[in-house]
């Protein structure tokens, strides 16, 4: 984080990590990391209770908390990392009517080594499906605990992943975190709590106000009417009708000074 003094070149990385639940938009656990430490510390089985459902990042793969969540009946889907190693109990293939492969579904075990300790065996399901995107297709294999659910239901688990995804562009799209105002580590926290208290409140104002608009657009005009004393939420429902009071009142000739002032 930060740049060296002389060379310009910079001295390090900061990571934010961030949980978000579902439908909300807004994270609910922040944290900062240096850029080399590992996602995986963010998966604290402990937070999470009998019945929560939780997508996840594949850099967040983990088999001894992966078992943790299953003997606490908590529900993970994640993204398989192409060099997983494993052994597989049960491989069935579903095909479409036109004899192609619709999904893949694989009831596997994963085995870990650990020094001084109680070897990890993890029981998971892998599930392949063809994903379609602008008229190209490509396999993706969702990692899951969840030996019963649906096929569907498991892609639509982890398509809401994206959800943090869309955050972490509306952030970088519609605030200054390109460059840094601050070399040290607490400058440039400060400046990212700042920017994500800022992209609160504007969802929140987003929320409450009955006139739609794009988040971008709310972020520009409420820069351009920062300065002016205005009740933000009557502007943003109204805005033409308060500029034109605003232009009315700056284009008031300014009062004739008389023979005694």
């Amino acid at each position: 984080m930060g740049r060296h003094p002389k060379t310009g070149k910079k001295k390090g990385g900061i990571k934010v990590h961030a949980n978000i639940h579902a439908n909300e938009g807004v994270p609910s656990d922040i944290r900062f990391t240096s850029a080399a430490t590992n996602d995986s510390f963010m998966l604290r089985p402990s937070n999470y209770t009998c019945g929560d459902i939780i997508a996840l990042d594949r850099a967040y793969i983990d088999y001894a908390k992966f078992e943790e969540l299953t003997r606490r009946e908590v529900t993970y889907v994640t993204k398989m990392k192409k060099n997983l190693v494993y052994e597989t109990e049960g491989d069935t293939m579903y095909m479409n009517p036109e004899g192609l492969m619709e999904y893949r579904v694989q009831h596997v075990i994963f085995r870990k080594r650990v020094k001084d300790g109680d070897d990890v065996v993890h029981y998971a399901r892998i599930i392949t499906y063809v994903d379609i995107k602008k008229g190209k297709a490509r396999l993706v294999s969702l990692l899951t605990n969840d030996m019963d659910m649906e096929v569907e239901d498991i892609v639509e688990i982890y398509r809401k992943r994206w959800e943090i995804e869309l955050l972490f562009k509306q952030l970088k799209q519609n605030f200054p975190l390109r460059y840094f105002y601050g070399g040290s580590a607490n400058a440039i926290k400060i400046q990212i709590w700042v920017t994500l208290i800022a992209n609160l409140l504007l969802m929140v104002m987003q929320k409450r106000i009955r006139r739609t608009w794009s988040f971008s657009n709310l972020a520009t005009m409420f820069r351009i009417m920062l300065m002016y004393y205005v009740n933000c939420y009557t502007f943003f429902e109204e805005p033409e009708k308060d500029w034109a009071k605003i232009l009315q009142l700056h284009d008031l000739p300014p009062d004739e000074p008389t023979l005694f002032d």
